[in-house]
C-alpha cells in the first residue's frame, strides 16, 4: 500500500510540474503546435495524385436550419482536371480552404436555384476564386434564368470590397478584371438542356419540382463513362428519374418528415408559432429519404447519397432514424453526406469509394 502511495503522489507531483511547465511556456508550446500545424495544412491540395474519373466532394450537406457539422448546400465535381462548385451555401468555401481545394481553379459554379441558403456564399467564392490564383476573368456563374439578377446583386455589393483588396494588394495579386462573377443564364423548358460541353466533360441540366419555386434544376456530369448527378432541392421528380437513368451515383436531396415533426412540435411549444409553420410549410417540397431512395431504384442508379439534411443531424447515432425505410426502397449502397467527405469514380472501372477528408 505503502508503494501504491509513493506511486500515486509521484504522478500527481509529475502532472503538477507538467501543468505548471505548460503553463509558464504556454506561448511557446502555442507557437509550435500553430507552426506544426500549418506546416501539415497549408499547401495541401486535396486533388495531387486523384486518378482520372470523376470525384465528388461534399462541401456543405447542411440547409437553412443551424446545424453545427454542416455548412450551407455546396458540392464540388472534379472531372479529370477540372472542378467545378454546385450551389454556394454559407459556410461551404470554409470547409474548402479546411479540405484543401485550389480554389483558385474552380473553373464554374452551377446553381440549381435561388433560394438564400443556396447562394449566401457566393461572396467568398467568388473573393476567394479571385485571390487564389489571380484569376483575370470573372467566376463564370451557370444557372437557369433570374441568375443574372442574383450575380448583378452580389458584384454590386461586393464592388467597393473589390477595390480595397486591388488597392491593398497590388494588380499582380489581384487584378480587377478577376473579380466577382459572370452571369451564363440557359433556357430550361422542360426538357434537359446540355450546359457545357469540352474536354470530355459534359454537363446537363434538367429540370426538377421544388414550386412554388421555379426555375429548379439538377445537373448530370458524364466524364469518361462515369456520371454522377445533383439533384438540388426537390420533391419527387419523374424528370430526375429520367435525367439520372444508369448513373454511377445520385446525389439527392432529404428530408426525414418524422424528424422534422418532433422539431415542429418544440418549435409550438415553446410558442415559435412562426417557425413552426416554416417547418410544416418544408414538407411540400422536399423528399424523404424514402422517395430519395425509390428516384435511385427507378434510374437504377448505382449508389445514393443524401445531402441537403432536414432537420439538423448532428450525432450519426440518429442517421437511422433519419433514413427511416430507405434501405427497403433501394439495395445499393445509400450514403448520409457529411462536410468533408470525398466520393471516387475512377475512369474505367466500376467503382465507388467514400471517404473522409475532415
Amino acid at each position: 500500500m505503502r508503494i501504491i502511495g509513493k506511486l500515486a503522489l509521484g504522478v500527481a507531483a509529475l502532472a503538477l510540474v507538467a501543468g505548471v511547465g505548460a503553463k509558464v511556456f504556454q506561448r511557446q508550446l502555442g507557437e509550435m503546435a500553430l507552426a506544426r500545424i500549418a506546416s501539415e495544412r497549408v499547401g495541401r491540395d486535396v486533388t495531387a495524385g486523384l486518378p482520372d474519373g470523376l470525384h465528388v466532394i461534399i462541401c456543405g450537406s447542411g440547409s437553412p436550419l443551424p446545424d453545427p457539422t454542416r455548412a450551407g448546400p455546396c458540392t464540388i465535381v472534379i472531372a479529370g482536371n477540372h472542378i467545378y462548385a454546385i450551389d454556394a451555401g454559407e459556410g461551404g468555401t470554409r470547409k474548402l480552404n479546411q479540405l484543401g481545394l485550389p480554389i483558385g481553379r474552380i473553373e464554374g459554379l452551377f446553381l440549381t436555384h435561388f433560394h438564400s441558403d443556396h447562394i449566401d456564399g457566393l461572396g467568398p467564392l467568388m473573393l476567394l476564386r479571385w485571390s487564389g490564383r489571380s484569376n483575370t476573368s470573372p467566376l463564370p456563374i451557370h444557372g437557369p434564368p433570374g441568375v443574372e439578377r442574383i450575380v448583378a446583386g452580389f458584384n454590386a455589393a461586393y464592388a467597393q470590397d473589390n477595390g480595397y483588396r486591388t488597392a491593398h494588394h497590388g494588380t499582380k495579386i489581384m487584378p480587377p478584371s478577376g473579380a466577382g462573377g459572370t452571369a451564363l443564364p440557359f433556357a430550361i423548358a422542360g426538357l434537359p438542356v446540355v450546359v457545357l460541353n469540352a474536354d470530355g466533360v459534359r454537363i446537363t441540366a434538367f429540370p426538377v419540382d421544388h414550386a412554388p419555386v421555379q426555375p429548379a434544376v439538377g445537373y448530370r456530369f458524364d466524364y469518361k463513362g462515369r456520371s454522377v448527378v445533383i439533384s438540388g432541392d426537390t420533391a419527387v421528380s419523374p424528370s430526375l428519374v429520367r435525367a439520372a437513368r444508369g448513373t454511377d451515383l445520385l446525389v439527392h436531396e432529404a428530408l426525414q418528415p418524422r424528424l422534422v415533426k418532433i422539431l415542429t412540435e418544440a418549435l409550438a411549444r415553446t410558442g415559435q408559432a412562426n417557425t413552426a409553420q416554416i417547418t410544416r410549410d418544408i414538407l411540400d417540397y422536399h423528399a424523404s429519404p424514402e422517395q430519395a431512395a425509390d428516384a435511385a431504384k427507378a434510374a437504377g442508379a448505382g449508389a445514393l447519397v443524401l445531402n441537403h439534411i432536414v432537420p439538423p443531424l448532428p450525432l450519426a447515432f440518429a442517421y437511422p432514424a433519419f433514413l427511416g425505410d430507405a434501405a427497403k426502397h433501394f439495395s445499393g449502397p445509400i450514403t448520409i453526406g457529411e462536410d468533408g467527405m470525398m466520393i471516387d469514380l475512377p475512369a474505367g472501372s466500376t467503382s465507388i469509394t467514400t471517404r473522409k477528408l475532415l
